[in-house]
Formats: structure tokens, sequence, C-alpha cells
């Protein structure tokens, strides 16, 4: 028989990592009355990583006086996140896989976690807002992570609670000092910002190919101008690492080719993009054609566009260019702080 949910305010699952902001999180929800419990979920295989996480969120549950659920999603997290980031450098894209883990399994498998033991909403320690139809960017500008949740499904804005949303960090950091059997946690360092990455992203590549294949350096013509040390080593817009024969200018990285493990190379100028195409596209309300700004990075300035949609996805013209538009990276749309979704560059 299912538990009976005696809160007025209903049952939370809430993501409890053990670090600072879902520990918060979950003090704050119970405060407002909400019947708390927590699960922490293993999602790699990282030597040490969970004994010690989970076991600070286990100090968190105890002194909440509530459960909190171990749960591994391990195979889901490799077969949807892990494995679709290899294979997106392999394949010469930028691939970003905290959006496919927001919507995949902290609000896909973490949600289905939730209907298993009767919680109506989930929430976690992301910095946004969500009024139950649309997210929007937190107050928090340095800490928003409102980008990498434009590819949750809308089914399930309704029930999910963010209240960091109208928090900032340093505030978030001072409320966990004051709790005496809490305080290390203001204090322990910041999460990596992709989990299973401990240094740099071709760390984790080497695991599975050589990288370290030469290859050729191209012109925009087509010419061979240089070498590079192999294409996995390389992102749009990078400029070191590979060689010009006879350059006066920096040159940047325009395009990867994988295929034939080549890169080509310009001069600025030449990174500068005005319009691209969008797929798998993922929106909160339903549009047609429609003026918005758009970020193509996380750590970019929204761009003012005009979207139009069609059968493939959408096709984007900017009102002023960027530079370093990266295939495979997530392009976000707003409307002033409102997220109205996103989709991949393509």
């Amino acid at each position: 028989m299912s538990k009976v949910n005696t809160s007025k305010k209903g049952k939370v699952l809430v993501g409890m990592s053990g670090g600072v902001d879902s520990t918060v999180t979950a003090i704050l929800l119970q405060k407002e009355g909400y019947e708390v419990e927590g699960v922490y979920m293993k999602l790699h295989h990282k030597p040490g990583y969970h004994e010690s996480n989970f076991t600070k969120a286990q100090r968190v549950a105890e002194y909440l006086g509530v459960k909190v659920h171990f749960h591994d999603l391990s195979s889901e997290f490799k077969d949807v996140v892990y494995d679709y980031f290899v294979e997106g450098y392999k394949e010469g894209l930028t691939p970003n896989p905290c959006v496919m883990c927001n919507r995949n399994i902290k609000f896909g498998k973490m949600v289905d976690f939730a209907d298993s033991i009767d919680a109506d909403f989930v929430a976690t320690g992301h910095y946004i807002k969500c009024d139950g139809e649309f997210i929007y960017a937190a107050e928090d500008e340095n800490k928003d992570q409102s980008y990498f949740l434009c590819e949750v499904k809308k089914e399930v804005l309704p029930r999910l609670i963010f209240p960091l949303g109208t928090w900032v960090k340093p505030d978030v950091k001072a409320f966990a000092a004051n709790i005496e059997v809490l305080k290390d946690f203001a204090t322990q360092a910041e999460s990596s910002e992709i989990c299973f990455v401990e240094n740099t992203y071709d760390e984790v590549l080497a695991k599975h190919m050589d990288i370290n294949v030469p290859g050729e350096v191209l012109d925009t013509e087509g010419k061979v101008v240089g070498e590079h040390k192999g294409y996995m080593h390389y992102t749009i817009g990078k400029r070191r690492g590979f060689t010009v024969d006879g350059a006066h200018d920096p040159h940047f990285v325009l395009e990867i080719k994988p295929d034939t493990n080549q890169i080509v190379v310009g001069t600025k100028e030449k990174l500068e993009a005005n319009t691209f195409e969008v797929k798998h596209l993922n929106l909160f309300k339903e549009l047609t054609e429609f003026d918005c700004t758009v970020k193509v990075r996380y750590r970019t300035s929204a761009v003012p566009c005009h979207v139009k949609i069609d059968e493939n996805g959408a096709s984007v013209v900017l009102k002023e260019p960027v530079f370093g538009l990266a295939k495979g990276q997530i392009a976000a749309f707003y409307d002033g702080p409102k997220l109205l979704g996103g989709g991949v560059i393509c």
C-alpha cells in the first residue's frame, strides 16, 4: 500500500547530490510545508565519487528526518548522455551532455521515480524559475541554468519546483553556513560542469579511440596549409594547436571534417554567422514564426533573431552576427527572461 500524503502542499522528490544547492533546496521545501523525500542518482562510475556524495546526501536527510533513495541510473545515463557525448565528438560535432541529461535523466527518469513513490512534484537545486508553463532565467545571472533546460519535455513543467530561482549563490552558502551540522557544505568546492569529465573532454574521448592521429589543415579554398594533431582535439573557434604555413594573422577552426581527419581554418571574420538551422526542436508553446532572442552557447549573450518553423525543425535569421557557431551545440530561445525552448544547431 502506498504511503498516504498528509502534507497540504504535497509530496516532493528532491534530487540530492550532496552539494550545497540541493541541500538548501530540500531544507527550504520542508520549511514551506512540503513532505520531502530525496533521491541520489548514480550516473557514472567515477571511483569514490558516489560514496562520498551519497554520504553527504544521507547527512542532509538525517538532519531533516526524511528518506533518501539511492537510484542507480548509470546504464541509462551511458546510453543517452555519455555515449551521445563521445559519438558527437567522433562525428565532429560539439555536443552538450548537460542538456541531454536534464531532458532524459533529471527531468525524465527522475520524474518516473517520483511516480513510483507517489510524489506530486520534483525539485532540484538548479538556478531557474518555473511557473508550470514556462521556465525563466534565475535572479542570479551568473548562476542561471535555464539554457540547459531548453530541451525538457513541456509535459513535466507543472510538476517542477526550483526554490533557488530567486536566490543568489552567496546567500545560499550563507544559509547553509548558519546550520551547524551542515556548515561544511557552504565551503566545499563547486562540482564540475560536466560530471564525468575530470580535467578535459579529450581525456574522456581517449578512453574510447585514438584521438592523436595527425591530419591536414585546409584553408577555405581547400588548399593544404598545415597540420593538426587529430581532429577530436578541436572545436569550432579554437585558434591553437595546429600549424598554418605563412600565416600572419590568427587562424581559427571553421569546420571539422571527421571522415577525412581534416580541419578547415580561417581568419576571425570567417567565423561570423548570420543564419543557421535547428533540429530536434522542443518548444513549451506552439509557435510557427516569431521574433525572440537566442543563445548559441551557455556563456554568451542572447542575440535578437527571427525563427521560422518547418517540418524539419527551424530556420533562424540573426539580427546581429555571432562568432563560432558550432554544429551539435544547443540554441535556446528566449522572450526576455522566459525560455521558449530550444534545439540542436545543425
